[in-house]
């Protein structure tokens, strides 16, 4: 799924993405809003990674969702 469909079909997204990353509030998720570079700095700052490895994090998870 490219971004532009994560951002259209949030509400969906946001449900599996709180199954992948458990550490995401529901508040982060409203935050986020399917904005990529906001969930990778949320990604990043619960998961204590480096922004490269937050963003292939993301990226991995975004080609694993079906459009």
């Amino acid at each position: 799924m490219n971004w532009d469909q994560i951002s259209h079909n949030w509400n969906a997204v946001s449900r599996t993405i709180m199954l992948t990353w458990g550490k995401l509030s529901e508040a982060d998720l409203a935050a986020i809003s399917g904005q990529r570079e906001a969930l990778v700095s949320a990604v990043q700052q619960r998961y204590a990674l480096s922004l490269s490895v937050a963003e292939t994090r993301v990226d991995d998870f975004a080609r694993t969702l079906k459009s």
